[in-house]
């Protein structure tokens, strides 16, 4: 079995991390090699991802991290960069909550009405898809400049490798791919004036992306050759190919981070008119799944309070949200309004206001509200997801940051009315390093690695408490305008 450990790149929202793991079919030990922010800059009206300072931070963490066996790449969704004729970056990617991309969607539909582009690609509306993001820069020189898209991991795998891919995991967010056939949605494409060539040949999770280019070894003092393998490079792909669920066992998951995203892995699609109206996704995991999920906005509205505040005492917050009054004021965690940065201890005060409720006098009583909120959400979208899909859930999983909320994992037990398995926390480092195991021959399929993880990771059991009355009576004044 081998020593040397896999790497895996992980970059979220608001950080990236560079993750070592030691792999056996018995041992899965993780350690942190380097931790780096994500900070998005403003500049020119527009909100822009840094990206040469996220290359230079998985530089830096390849570096600590020694040598290693092979490396992957996960980060979020959607956006992308725009390649030159001679394979040069035409300026910093995009951020998916850019404004450039409001009311884009009604010209898109004006091609392919919503419910014709939910039955071809499965897709939730959401304002910053990157067919929507594409179709906002359709008139700039620099999409007429472009000779190629990269979404953010297959950037970066690029820089690394000096080979294109488009990973498929991720492509499955763009809107542009069909969930029944895993390949790319011509018809969709081609009403939407979107040229598919931009985007290079489509590669799976487990194929090999290329060997680290010379010059990147010198940078990292790495000895190759080192493969950079295809990860599920969505991280919540990642996450769900890490949830340590038993085998039969029949669950939901919750991927808890900036985001919500809540769900069923399923062997299909959903792609009814009620699923589209419920606004629920169709997206692509690992082994042919489907990761049928609602976009929640997650612990977002938690960390722009604490960014409004100055308040940089996560722990004292949570203790002091415990002990205030439960479900005094809950808002929609999953609305628009709450998606750009900016005041977002008033947006809440005014949507509770609006739905005739309480407003969040002190910091305790806004962060109960957010954690009761997400909790709400979390329960409608499990039972939603269950009942539009036709399967039973009997335990939810929650993994990534969130899962060290114990508060966040209580509550959601208590709102789903099911025990709650809160872990791992770094789910998306782990699925990442997984699917490079299991390329590299060192573990078997998917329901090994689970067991792998539940056999080796700190789990933590959350029971519900109380009769869900109260949660469904909360839930109505949140519909209530």
């Amino acid at each position: 079995m081998p020593t040397t450990p896999y790497a895996a790149i992980d970059l979220g929202a608001s950080s990236g991390r560079v993750i070592t793991a030691q792999v056996t079919p018995t041992t899965l030990r993780l350690s942190e090699a380097h931790r780096f922010p994500n900070r998005p800059v403003r500049a020119g009206g527009h909100l822009h991802w840094d990206i040469l300072h996220l290359y230079a931070g998985l530089l830096d963490g390849l570096r600590k991290a020694g040598q290693v066996r092979s490396v992957g790449i996960d980060s979020w969704a959607v956006d992308h960069g725009l390649l030159d004729a001679d394979g040069a970056l035409l300026g910093n990617p995009f951020h998916y909550r850019d404004s450039r991309t409001d009311r884009i969607a009604e010209q898109v539909w004006a091609s392919v009405p919503p419910a014709e582009l939910y039955a071809a690609t499965g897709l939730q509306y959401a304002p910053f898809n990157t067919l929507y993001q594409l179709a906002a820069a359709r008139d700039t020189a620099q999409l007429r400049s472009a000779r190629q898209v990269l979404l953010i991991p297959d950037l970066l795998t690029y820089w690394l490798t000096g080979v294109r891919g488009t990973e498929l995991t991720n492509a499955s967010t763009t809107q542009l791919i069909d969930p029944r056939t895993r390949d790319w949605a011509h018809d969709v494409a081609a009403r939407t004036g979107t040229d598919l060539n931009l985007f290079p040949p489509l590669r799976r999770p487990g194929d090999p992306a290329g060997d680290l280019l010379p010059h990147v070894l010198d940078e990292t003092g790495l000895t190759g050759p080192v493969p950079v393998t295809t990860v599920a490079s969505h991280d919540t792909a990642s996450a769900v190919a890490a949830v340590p669920a038993a085998g039969g066992e029949n669950f939901a998951y919750i991927c808890t981070g900036t985001w919500s995203l809540a769900g069923l892995e399923l062997d299909a699609p959903v792609l009814t008119e009620e699923s589209r109206a419920a606004n629920f996704t169709n997206e692509l995991g690992v082994d042919g799944t489907v990761r049928y999920l609602r976009n929640i906005m997650g612990l977002w509205l938690l960390q722009e309070c604490q960014r409004a505040w100055g308040e940089t005492d996560l722990t004292g917050l949570l203790d002091a949200a415990g002990r205030a009054a439960g479900l005094r004021s809950v808002v929609d965690a999953g609305d628009a309004t709450f998606l750009p940065p900016g005041a977002m201890p008033e947006r809440i005060a005014a949507a509770c206001r609006a739905t005739g409720q309480p407003e969040p006098r002190t910091r305790a009583e806004t962060t109960r509200c957010i954690l009761d909120s997400l909790a709400l959400a979390h329960r409608e979208a499990v039972m939603e997801a269950a009942r539009l899909a036709d399967r039973p859930v009997d335990v939810v999983h929650i993994v990534g940051g969130g899962a060290r909320n114990a508060l966040l994992c209580q509550l959601t037990a208590d709102a789903c009315g099911l025990p709650v398995v809160a872990g791992p926390a770094e789910a998306a480092a782990l699925g990442n390093v997984l699917v490079q195991a299991r390329a590299d021959g060192v573990l078997g399929d998917r329901a090994a690695a689970r067991r792998l993880v539940a056999g080796t990771q700190p789990l933590t059991r959350y029971e519900p408490r109380g009769d869900g009355a109260a949660w469904a009576a909360a839930g109505a004044r949140v519909a209530t305008p």
